[in-house]
């Protein structure tokens, strides 16, 4: 969530940043009603000072005719500060669900663009490798080596879930569980298990409610929603907490299954294993100091390529523009990894800096030196890595010729010393 008092003093900032976004919010609406706010709130304020002038003077008035009738004035102002009192409530309900729909403002460093064809590639690392076969993706090796079975999860489930099996479903576990000890031993994370159903304050806290619900499975009854990523339970981690200087940054990383409705994805990435209602995904998080934020950015980016770089396959930084940055994001890389079977290059890791966006949202402050005011805090959010992207990049880079596929070394000790699915 923007800063109020920015929107109202920097309008026409706010709606240029819509246009680059290539989205829109209801920008007059929210500055209408926060006006309107204010005219209620003068009133309501002038009335409880004329009541309580009135009531002193009643009180020393000796006539009670006299304070009869100041007592019958004041109980019709009471009765119009009641009124005034409901109607603001209503109108600060509406300026909130308003502020709700308004997406983060773009760093001054990111491009500027229509949409993801127009942002930049910052970097590609590792050598695409050259087969003396023609590559299989992995919805052709996967049935053959018996490791994913399309069938059976569409008759589970239907469309966009599959089953992984035998050792795929063991690699997909060697690839969660090695990364979460590359990001806890290697790169100082604190791994979380969070709850994967959540209450509806912290989706709103993330960000996620109400710009996306249609893409949420969610519990009426008990009014709990599935995440669609771990990123929801660690931003709410603090929420309502006030932290201090010293412990921050914090670093978290969580596994979680994540559940999304890909229901505005029609005609995209149907075949394999691209894109499912259903995932898993290994989520690193920070709360910084504003100071820090944008540092921590680039570690955080570089911890996700550590990932791409253990296993060996190729892949490429890509920054957003603003066309394509999302509604929470500041900032925003994706690393990307090469598939060869599929040709493309596949978004396993995006890393954003939100800055205060979601903990103004959540209330997520800090305060820092003691006895100062207390400020938000910055957040940042990052795969580390996304599957089933990054299982399809082992598959398809290390697949050999007579179909079978090479463990990667680092994913071994968690294989149980298999080196190779055949």
């Amino acid at each position: 969530m923007l800063d109020l008092g920015f929107i109202r003093e920097n309008p026409d900032q706010v709606k240029e940043a819509l246009v680059k976004l290539n989205t829109d919010a209801p920008i007059d609406e929210i500055l209408a009603l926060d006006e309107e706010r204010r005219t209620l709130l003068t009133e309501v304020e002038a009335l409880k000072h004329q009541r309580n002038v009135t009531s002193e003077k009643i009180g020393r008035m000796e006539k009670s005719e006299d304070r009869q009738a100041l007592i019958a004035e004041m109980r019709q102002v009471g009765e119009r500060i009641k009124a005034l009192d409901g109607r603001v409530s209503e109108v600060e309900e509406r300026l909130h669900e308003a502020m709700l729909l308004v997406p983060n403002m773009p760093h001054e460093t990111v491009p500027i663009g229509k949409d993801d064809s127009e942002n930049v590639v910052v970097r590609t690392e590792g050598e695409l490798r050259q087969f003396d076969f023609e590559p299989l993706p992995h919805w052709d090796l996967g049935p053959v080596l018996d490791i994913i079975d399309f069938e059976r999860g569409v008759k589970l489930s239907g469309t966009r879930f599959y089953v992984l099996k035998g050792l795929g479903a063991r690699l997909q576990r060697a690839l969660i569980a090695w990364m979460l000890d590359l990001h806890v031993n290697e790169q100082g994370y604190t791994e979380i298990y969070p709850p994967f159903v959540v209450k509806r304050e912290c989706m709103v806290g993330a960000g996620q409610l109400p710009k996306f619900e249609a893409n949420i499975y969610h519990d009426v009854e008990d009014d709990f929603w599935f995440i669609g990523t771990a990123e929801v339970p660690l931003t709410n981690l603090h929420r309502d907490e006030i932290l201090k200087a010293d412990q921050l940054p914090l670093y978290y990383v969580a596994y979680s299954p994540c559940f999304r409705r890909e229901k505005f994805s029609a005609g995209k990435d149907t075949r394999g294993i691209k894109r499912g209602h259903q995932f898993d995904k290994v989520e690193m998080y920070k709360f910084a100091t504003p100071e820090n934020s944008y540092e921590e950015l680039e570690k955080m980016v570089d911890n996700a390529e550590d990932v791409c770089r253990g296993l060996g396959i190729p892949y490429r930084v890509v920054q957003m523009c603003t066309g394509d940055l999302g509604f929470a994001a500041a900032k925003k890389y994706d690393v990307e990894v090469w598939a060869p079977g599929c040709g493309e290059w596949l978004e396993a890791s995006s890393c954003s800096n939100c800055e205060a966006f979601q903990s103004r949202r959540a209330n997520i402050r800090y305060r820092p030196e003691p006895g100062a005011k207390p400020e938000f805090a910055h957040t940042l959010n990052g795969s580390g890595l996304a599957l089933p992207r990054t299982l399809i990049a082992v598959m398809e880079n290390y697949q050999q010729a007579d179909g079978s596929i090479v463990i990667p070394e680092v994913l071994r000790p968690y294989m149980g010393g298999v080196e190779v699915i055949s």
